[in-house]
């Protein structure tokens, strides 16, 4: 592929026209956010388990003494070798972010349905040091819409993304928030799935800055081309 070439007048206005539209797009994410920010919360009313390198915890544990709780959800399922390389992808954009975040009361923090042993060996491999955690045996996975039960499966539709729709995949990706009170109650206060995790990834950021973009238009899927980074 190659662009047109023009002079330099004429690229300075090609800019600035573009210019004109990113700061248009910054302010409707701007509004955007201040949406998020103002969602009504939803109590948390079961109490679930996770185990860590410190043993078993509950969602407020997670908090780790602060306020509000970033979950990524990572699909890594229990019976399953290996992690997500998808998400394997996402995560290698989270280290040393935490220490950034707690310094505004935020924990982050990955959970998947893999037993801890499993996730702490692959982030042993992949060099990861955030923190993640393990939901084996809890309903967490269930009913934050990213873990299919083995039973449903059969039926070849999930409800994910706030819609039901045709899956045959036992794990899907996604982030949901929390906020702890004074008193110690916990509130859901946002989740998104799907291209709603882009977010999070830095790398994707950096290739929509570059002439070829992702370049995944002529993919059997968008991330065909995504690997472990330990495996390209």
């Amino acid at each position: 592929m190659q662009n047109q070439a023009v002079s330099p007048e004429e690229w300075l206005k090609a800019r600035l026209d573009l210019l004109a539209a990113e700061k248009e797009f910054t302010r409707q994410r701007d509004a955007l956010t201040r949406r998020r920010m103002a969602m009504p919360w939803e109590r948390v009313e079961k109490p679930y388990r996770f185990e860590g390198p410190d043993g078993e915890l509950s969602l407020e544990d997670l908090f780790d003494g602060r306020s509000q709780l970033i979950v990524y959800h990572f699909m890594f399922g229990p019976d399953w070798e290996e992690a997500c390389k998808s998400c394997s992808f996402w995560a290698d954009n989270f280290n040393g972010i935490p220490v950034h975040l707690n310094h505004r009361d935020v924990t982050f923090v990955a959970i998947s349905r893999a037993p801890l042993a499993k996730l702490d060996a692959y982030k042993k491999r992949m060099g990861w040091n955030f923190p993640w955690f393990s939901s084996h045996g809890s309903d967490f996975n269930f009913d934050y819409q990213v873990s299919v039960r083995p039973e449903d499966l059969p039926k070849g539709v999930a409800y994910y993304n706030y819609e039901v729709q045709p899956s045959n995949a036992s794990e899907e990706v996604g982030i949901s928030v929390f906020y702890r009170d004074e008193s110690g109650e916990v509130f859901h206060t946002y989740s998104c799935y799907s291209r709603g995790v882009d977010m999070l990834n830095g790398a994707y950021h950096f290739l929509d800055l570059v002439p070829k973009g992702r370049d995944e238009d002529d993919l059997d899927y968008p991330m065909a081309w995504v690997r472990r980074h330990d495996q390209y």
